[in-house]
């Protein structure tokens, strides 16, 4: 790297570093700071930018998102002739140390990627955002979903693992996100210096696929399993991902072998986990198993109440009882309700009734009277054309079980609300254009064949009645 500066210069912006390395390791702990920050090493600073090496990209982009920010505070409170931050990738450092001596080194980096983003490109942040909301204090507890809410309590709240892996599973808005991020913000309030990673499936699997591609897998496995708590939410989408299931299993395996904690999510239990490896399987059942019921309605008038006290317009007891009787399906749609009632009597300036909650969600209510499910739908075409329900989900592709199959999914297209992924996985972890083909076959069917068109159209009524 070609020198820009005098050596009293060089050495007044390592003593610069080396406080604000100590101030980092104070403020993140010696665990976090050993993870993430102590491989950085101060490679220039050349007209009030500073540059930061660091030996991945990985490694880079998991600082841009958490640690750059103050990082960039520091500096700008040491020195203000700083003005910005870049971290650039460099394989060739292992460790932190002051400003590089190489001339040449400069050459070799590859383009800086800054903690502004301009002028950068890099990938997704790791990990998903943690909702504000989602806390302890704000999850409403009821029988359905007290075993769940107490295994994460005893999760979060513990200083060492009791049981791990941690499952929940259960329905599509039953909590097992809201109590996933409970558990992180916890964690994260009362102990800042443990790592907590939290992501879905599909993030886990892009940025494996991502590691395969940059022949960067090293680092990739070096990432999350250095964290101190992995936190995999609708791992189900992993079905049928064998590679994917693979790095997982080992991943799962190398941070319960050095205690560190995992917390997993899905719609099923272990067992039922179609498309899954066996041994993935096993092992996710090895600890805490918490299933989350469907609401009932006390429990569904506990969460209106608790969300009622939280507006600022009043919502009369009678309509929030109306409100828990008439929408079952789950506490988004629930929550969704309550918020486009809320929504409506103020931008009208009308007091919420029992009446107008009738005429503004009712499309809500018909679609809660008349609620499919996609278990319900495979079942009623499987014995509608006398083929095992596990054929549904099945790798068989015979004409007398893939023609009831494309029937399922299209069936669960039109009379479900669930994403072209989200069926997919419910038939064995199929792609979603899998699916689309299948709806597109079946409506040309439909206009070429009326006997066929006349199966479907009783298939729908039956299910619908």
């Amino acid at each position: 790297m070609a020198r820009l500066m005098g050596a009293s210069a060089e050495s007044a912006f390592d003593e610069q570093w080396h406080r604000i390395r100590g101030q980092l390791r104070a403020e993140v702990g010696e665990p976090a700071f050993k993870s993430w920050l102590q491989p950085l090493t101060l490679a220039n600073v050349d007209n009030g930018q500073v540059e930061i090496a660091v030996p991945t990209r990985f490694m880079r982009d998991w600082v841009m998102t958490h640690y750059a920010d103050r990082i960039q505070a520091l500096w700008s409170h040491e020195n203000a002739r700083i003005q910005s931050v870049v971290l650039t990738v460099s394989p060739s450092i292992h460790a932190a140390g002051s400003l590089a001596a190489d001339d040449d080194a400069e050459e070799d980096l590859p383009e800086a990627a800054n903690d502004t983003g301009n002028g950068a490109e890099r990938t997704d942040d790791f990990g998903a955002p943690l909702d504000q909301r989602f806390t302890f204090d704000n999850f409403v507890v009821g029988k359905p979903n007290e075993l769940a809410h107490a295994a994460a309590r005893r999760v979060a709240e513990a200083t060492e693992v009791t049981f791990n892996p941690l499952f929940l599973y259960g329905g599509v808005g039953l909590g097992k996100t809201h109590l996933m991020h409970a558990i992180a913000w916890h964690i994260r309030a009362v102990h800042p210096e443990r790592v907590v990673l939290y992501m879905s499936a599909e993030k886990f699997m892009y940025q494996f696929i991502r590691a395969l591609r940059f022949k960067d897998t090293v680092s990739f496995k070096e990432m999350f399993r250095s964290v101190d708590v992995l936190m995999i939410d609708d791992v189900q989408f992993i079905s049928g991902k064998e590679s994917t299931q693979e790095e997982f299993f080992h991943t799962f395996n190398a941070l319960v072998d050095q205690k560190r904690q995992v917390v997993v999510s899905a719609d099923k239990s272990p067992s039922d986990l179609e498309g899954m490896e066996e041994r993935l399987r096993s092992r996710l059942g090895w600890g805490m198993v918490a299933d989350i019921h469907p609401t009932t309605y006390e429990l569904r008038l506990g969460i209106l109440q608790a969300k009622a006290e939280q507006q600022r317009t009043p919502i009369p007891r009678k309509v929030l009882e109306f409100l828990a009787q008439r929408i079952t399906s789950n506490v988004r749609e629930l929550e969704g309700a309550l918020t486009r009632l809320v929504a409506h009597a103020e931008l009208v300036n009308r007091p919420i009734t029992i009446e107008s909650s009738q005429e503004l969600l009712s499309d809500l209510l018909r679609a809660s009277d008349r609620r499919v499910t996609i278990d319900d739908i495979q079942k009623r075409v499987a014995e509608h054309f006398n083929i095992r329900v596990s054929d549904m989900s099945s790798a068989r592709r015979s004409r007398s079980v893939a023609r009831p199959r494309q029937v399922a999914m299209f069936l669960a297209k039109q009379l479900t609300a669930r994403s072209l992924p989200e069926i997919g996985r419910k038939f064995g972890g199929r792609d979603h254009t899998t699916v689309m083909h299948a709806v597109k076959r079946v409506e040309e069917l439909c206009n070429t064949d009326q006997t066929f068109a006349e199966d479907i159209e009783l298939l729908r009524r039956i299910l619908q009645s």
